[in-house]
């Protein structure tokens, strides 16, 4: 069957402000590093007051994980759908306009609020290790009314974005969204989004995927935690009651895909990485666009290595635009 679509996605607007810091810098201001840690807009405002004389590295760009994974997939050649919620102010058009050039298109029947557009302050240290500190603003109240219900029938794919589980509506609306996939024979898919999320909202998550969906992101960590066990090969198992097919990131070992009957192993890409922020979005944006063009999970996951490989390499959640080709180029040629 024949669908507009190849993606429907829905996650957290965030505007990025990435900046570079030593762990000395963390310990000071008492930030935990590796995780996504939920903070007020005069906590994240004390924060960037402090980084002040970091900031010279630093770039604003949209981001939130679900964002970065459909930009990316649009930019290798899928056409996708993004249910987001901004404000009416600088950043919402920002945002707006940054993920519309990317040839992702959003609900029409939603004009931008008054409020806040939510932002993320992506802090990176030597070892390459991002943790980050968000402030959701008006996407903490991303709801139902933001669905698309016409674009997610007309979709081969829904993506779910993990960090929607912290927000009552926007864990409302994750859970309509998957409803109205399984009504209208669109995949669901999801990302189990960061150690914390699957820490501190397990419950929340479980209920997200309800009776199971198609296809589950996750890095090794997340897939422990989540399947409460205690190792990678425990975890592969029990993950099996959630969904019909997954992919784990492990980092330098590469990934561990299942295809709902096989298990592979896909090897790393030898790099030394720079900036492993957007690592995982990558790789879920590049996974998803092999099997829109009919590619086998090994495939993909090969691919999805060597996409992500290239994000790490350089600073920053996303590629440029020509970048997208290049590496399919390099790949697929």
């Amino acid at each position: 069957m024949s669908k507009q679509y190849h993606i429907y996605g829905i996650g957290a607007a965030l505007v990025d402000t990435e900046i570079t810091l030593t762990d000395t810098d963390l310990t000071t201001m008492a930030v935990a590093k590796g995780v996504m840690t939920l903070v007020d807009e005069e906590r994240q405002n004390a924060l960037i007051d402090y980084l002040q004389n970091h900031l010279v590295a630093s770039h604003r760009a949209s981001g939130g994980s679900a964002a970065n994974s459909i930009i990316a997939a649009s930019y290798f050649g899928c056409n996708n759908f993004y249910s987001c919620k901004v404000a009416n102010d600088e950043n919402g058009a920002f945002y707006l306009n940054d993920i519309h050039a990317a040839g992702v298109a959003t609900p029409a029947h939603i004009t931008p609020p008054a409020g806040i557009t939510g932002k993320c302050l992506v802090m990176i240290t030597p070892d390459a290790e991002r943790t980050m500190n968000t402030f959701l603003g008006i996407s903490e109240t991303l709801s139902v009314n933001e669905l698309d219900i016409a674009a997610i029938a007309q979709s081969h794919y829904v993506y779910i974005e993990g960090y929607l589980v912290t927000s009552t509506t926007g864990r409302a609306a994750a859970i309509e969204l998957r409803k109205h996939a399984e009504a209208n024979n669109t995949k669901t898919a999801l990302s189990l989004s960061d150690p914390a999320m699957v820490q501190f909202f397990r419950d929340g998550l479980v209920e997200m995927i309800g009776d199971g969906v198609d296809l589950i992101f996750c890095n090794r960590d997340e897939a422990i935690g989540f399947t409460q066990t205690h190792s990678i090969e425990e975890a592969v198992e029990a993950l099996k009651k959630y969904c019909t097919q997954f992919a784990i990131t492990c980092g330098g070992d590469g990934a561990l895909v299942f295809d709902g009957e096989h298990l592979t192993q896909v090897a790393a890409q030898p790099i030394k990485p720079l900036d492993t922020n957007g690592a995982g979005d990558m790789f879920a944006g590049a996974f998803l666009y092999a099997l829109s063009q009919g590619k086998n999970f090994k495939t993909a996951a090969e691919f999805a290595n060597f996409a992500a490989a290239k994000v790490v390499s350089q600073f920053g959640p996303r590629l440029k635009a020509e970048q997208h080709e290049e590496l399919k180029k390099g790949f697929f040629n």
